[in-house]
C-alpha cells in the first residue's frame, strides 16, 4: 500500500492480509504491470501454461490480473470469498507460481489481459 491511500481502502487491505491474502495497491500493481508490459522478454509458454487451468480458473485469473480482490471476484462471480479463495489458490498451485503477482505476470505474459483492459 502507499502512504496516501484512502483510509476505508487501508480498512479492506488490512482484512484480507488478515485473511491471509496478499495484497498490492491498485497503483503499485498498475505500475508493475506498466513496467512488465514493456520487457521484451516474455515468456514463451506462458498460454500454454494457461491451458491447465478449468474455464473458472481462467476467469479468476483474469479477474487478480485486473486487480481485484477475493471479495470482489466473489461478488462479481456471484461466488463465496471463499471459492474465489479456493480458485486462486488453485490456480498459483496448477501454474507452479509463488504468488498472485506471479499469477498476474503470467496473465499479462499469455495476453490474458493486455495493459489498460
Amino acid at each position: 500500500m502507499t502512504k496516501d491511500v484512502e483510509p476505508a481502502e487501508l480498512r479492506r487491505a488490512v482484512a484480507a492480509v488478515a485473511a491471509g491474502d496478499a495484497l498490492l495497491s491498485s497503483g503499485v500493481t498498475r505500475r508493475v504491470i506498466e513496467r512488465f508490459a514493456r520487457r521484451q522478454d516474455l515468456a514463451p509458454d506462458a498460454e500454454e501454461r494457461l491451458a491447465a487451468l478449468t474455464a473458472r480458473e481462467l476467469e479468476v485469473v483474469r479477474l487478480v490480473a485486473l486487480g481485484l480482490s477475493n471479495g470482489e471476484i466473489a461478488e462479481r462471480l456471484v461466488i463465496s470469498p471463499l471459492t474465489a479463495k479456493t480458485h486462486v489458490a488453485r490456480a498459483v498451485a496448477k501454474l507452479d507460481v509463488r504468488d498472485r503477482v506471479q499469477l498476474v505476470i503470467l496473465a499479462y505474459e499469455s495476453g490474458l489481459v493486455r495493459p489498460g483492459g
